[in-house]
């Protein structure tokens, strides 16, 4: 039995150490089960191209967007009145309304009152209004303003979140109104120590 200098018995004149290493190299890798595999032949169609269009590029999952992610049902309308593909992105907004109440879970809160701000934006389909422009296709905002005002001004609650929600059902009321997000700040909140402003954002749809 002949020998290589410097190698081991049976090792052929083909089988050094570079050409070992080299045919390692070259077997493909398996993941099954979380555990790395090494294979000893090529397996075709392991890891398959995707389907591709006439042009070369890949085809698309109708079902998911450029990034990957689930494309909408357009016939479902989202939380802001969004549907699909064709969102109604329309919005009528009233910033700033100021009224005074009686919210709180202080006695003196109770007794003295504080003003509250409101801010609320109402997602709906303005075309019809515009179209014909008709004021009942759309929503009054000074109507919808002095009811706000009224929820502000009536029953106290304990909690601002429970008063923004009264505010988003009168804003839900109003037919045209897909769905509404309203804001309760309440700047003279009894906190002692320096701050601008507290306030619960909530947003409401139709059922």
């Amino acid at each position: 039995m002949s020998e290589r200098a410097g190698g081991r018995p049976g090792e052929g004149a083909g089988d050094g150490p570079d050409e070992r290493a080299g045919a390692h190299a070259r077997e493909p890798l398996r993941i099954h089960d979380g555990v790395s595999e090494l294979i000893g032949d090529p397996v075709d169609g392991l890891f398959p191209d995707p389907p591709a269009d006439r042009f070369g590029d890949p085809l698309r999952d109708p079902g998911r967007d450029a990034f990957g992610g689930p494309v909408r049902d357009p016939a479902r309308r989202g939380p802001y009145g969004t549907a699909g593909a064709g969102p109604v992105a329309d919005r009528v907004s009233v910033r700033g309304l100021r009224a005074r109440g009686r919210h709180g879970v202080l006695a003196a809160e109770r007794e003295l009152g504080q003003e509250f701000v409101v801010d609320v934006t109402l997602f709906l389909d303005t075309a019809p209004a515009a179209a014909t422009d008709d004021l009942s296709k759309t929503v009054h905002y000074g109507e919808l303003a002095e009811e706000l005002v009224r929820v502000v001004e009536g029953e106290p609650v304990d909690l601002i979140e429970t008063l923004a929600q009264r505010l988003a059902d009168v804003c839900l009321a109003r037919e045209p109104v897909l769905s509404a997000e309203v804001s309760v700040h309440k700047p003279s909140a009894p906190i002692p120590l320096p701050f601008d402003d507290v306030v619960v954002t909530i947003t409401r749809s139709r059922a």
